[in-house]
């Protein structure tokens, strides 16, 4: 079957119209003419499996990595930079206008970097002497000797692992481990095991891995332990700070989801009173400490984000909010509704729930005045935005 290619949509693949149905299919571009095999259908949506492309779009580049289309990490790397944040920026005003019903946009503006080599966290797998990540829509192991969109200190990891596992002493029964570099040390968190690693694994690990730990690690200035979120993206970080905070500056701010206080210390430098809010003990406990190294004042809380704004009672002048992939949901956005900030800038890395996120904010009074697609993951589908609200009531 010979169908065209429309458009690129959330979630990597492109989409086509065959026979009267939508097909959804991976690794092509806008305006391709391919050929395609059926697959069989899967909850209900149509899939194909690309045999040839017949057209190729001018975008189309070589792929570096030599486990692209198998992998399940990257999507992207057969679309030139510039087409991927295209792409990108496309899917994201087709998703707030089409999902969260806003029909008047602000220009989205996009902030990116270094595509490559920008990792600073990856997880690993680990089966039968083998490492690596997970195949495409699929628990296989698709097996690794390097990764380009990886840092060049995780990279010197990959090789010493891919030598450890070769050696008798391998412990078979560890399964994912996950590994965090500021580029000179490297945290070491297991994630999946069969039972207890013994202390000489890690003795053994740290021998290996030059600068390896297992309990926190700094990075710019901020301590972060076992657990704790950071960002992955190790050239925007700054960038990504100065897109949130921008120029703002006011008596009152509160940091939602704070984590290690990535956004806290920052806004304490600029505003009198900051609140932080995270549920995570280790994160926050990490947050407090660097706090107190930074001198500044940031009154923290270890309690999930619901239940403190339920008992907050005076609004700040600024929230900034950086939730899961699950968004901030309708009992979050219902008690910021009520407290009525003056502005409001949501963090997002999925835009479907920012789009729920954003209908709800903007039915509470709120106006939607800026869009920024941050590019924290290139080569992949997912899409960080940065989106600032501000109330057009008064309390």
């Amino acid at each position: 079957m010979q169908i065209q290619v429309e458009k690129l949509v959330y979630g990597g693949d492109g989409l086509a119209r065959a026979e009267g149905e939508v097909m959804l299919m991976p690794f092509v571009l806008p305006g391709e003419l391919v050929e395609v095999e059926r697959e069989p259908k899967r909850s209900g949506i149509a899939r194909g499996r690309v045999r040839q492309v017949l057209r190729e779009s001018p975008d189309r580049v070589a792929p570096p990595c030599p486990y692209f289309t198998r992998c399940g990490g990257c999507h992207y790397q057969h679309a030139s930079y510039a087409a991927q944040l295209a792409a990108k920026r496309s899917i994201l005003a087709e998703t707030l206008a089409r999902t969260g019903h806003i029909e008047a946009l602000p220009e989205i503006e996009v902030t990116s970097g270094e595509p490559w080599a920008y990792r600073n966290r990856i997880q690993l797998h680990f089966e039968n002497g083998k490492l690596g990540y997970r195949e495409m829509r699929s628990r296989k192991l698709q097996a690794i000797e390097k990764c380009p969109i990886s840092s060049p200190k995780l990279n010197e990891c990959i090789g010493a692992l891919n030598r450890m596992v070769r050696e008798r002493r391998w412990p078979d029964f560890l399964q994912t481990a996950e590994f965090f570099t500021n580029e000179t040390d490297v945290q070491m968190n297991v994630l999946e095991t069969g039972r207890p690693l013994a202390q000489r694994f890690f003795d053994w690990c740290a021998v290996e891995i030059p600068g390896l730990a297992t309990g926190v690690i700094e990075y710019d200035g901020y301590r972060v332990g076992y657990g704790s979120f950071f960002q992955v993206n190790r050239f925007l970080a700054d960038p990504l700070v100065r897109a949130v905070i921008g120029d703002a500056r006011g008596e009152s701010a509160l940091d939602l989801y704070s984590g290690v206080g990535f956004f806290s210390i920052p806004l304490a430098r600029v505003f009198d009173r900051v609140t932080a809010v995270e549920s995570g003990v280790g994160a926050a406990r990490d947050l407090e400490f660097n706090a107190k190294r930074a001198g500044v004042s940031i009154d923290a809380h270890s309690e999930n984000v619901d239940l403190f704004l339920r008992s907050l009672s005076r609004a700040p002048d600024l929230v900034i909010a950086d939730p899961p992939r699950t968004g901030l949901g309708k009992q979050v956005v219902r008690h910021l509704a009520e407290l009525k900030p003056r502005e409001i800038v949501v963090v997002s890395c999925d835009p479907a729930t920012l789009a729920r996120d954003a209908q709800g904010l903007l039915a509470a009074g709120y106006s939607l005045d800026r869009l920024t697609l941050i590019d924290l993951f290139p080569q992949t589908y997912h899409i960080e935005t940065i989106a600032k609200f501000t109330s057009s009531r008064t309390s």
